[in-house]
């Protein structure tokens, strides 16, 4: 597999820049109510935490055959970090390349389209990249996380990983609006 390398990503409001360690203390501060760790566990990170965290990402996967793409979601109009959008990719046999995404928007920010806007950045930018399955895990009572999911194009299945619902989309060389 090539390694995909994060590039920035334009969409109307938003742009999504590649993660860089020195993003850590903004989003710290973007990450802190622990309201957002209600379906996906934990607590908010420190800054020095999210640093280390940033660190690791940054440097990418051990797996030469896993690609770690990371961006932090920045709203142009104010010029601040709202939240972060992320894709694992591999390979998934003769099915191309697959990519697990995931975002999360900072509570200020949320309610106003932004997570569903860069979703579908990301996954726009995915299958530009010669992505074919993108796939992203739910829960189930996250009603908000899966109005992002289906913004993205993504479809609910019957398939569950960790108390979660796998939703899927198979891209076709298109885009989402």
């Amino acid at each position: 597999m090539t390694p995909l390398t994060p590039e920035a990503i334009r969409t109307e409001r938003l742009t999504l820049l590649p993660l860089r360690v020195e993003h850590a203390e903004e989003m710290a501060a973007v990450l802190s109510d622990p309201a957002l760790h209600t379906f996906i566990g934990g607590e908010p990170a420190t800054p020095a935490a999210l640093r280390a965290r940033y660190e690791r990402l940054v440097a990418g996967s051990p797996d030469p055959a896993v690609a770690w793409c990371n961006w932090v979601v920045q709203l142009r109009d104010r010029a601040c970090l709202v939240g972060t959008v992320q894709a694992t990719v591999t390979t998934d046999g003769q099915q191309g390349l697959r990519a697990e995404v995931a975002w999360v928007v900072g509570t200020p920010w949320q309610r106003r389209g932004i997570a569903g806007e860069a979703a579908r950045g990301l996954v726009n930018w995915l299958g530009g990249q010669a992505v074919r399955t993108v796939v992203a895990h739910v829960h189930p009572e996250h009603r908000a996380s899966a109005h992002v999911a289906a913004s993205a194009g993504l479809t609910a299945t019957d398939q569950w990983q960790d108390g979660e619902i796998r939703w899927q989309l198979i891209v076709r060389q298109m885009t989402i609006s």
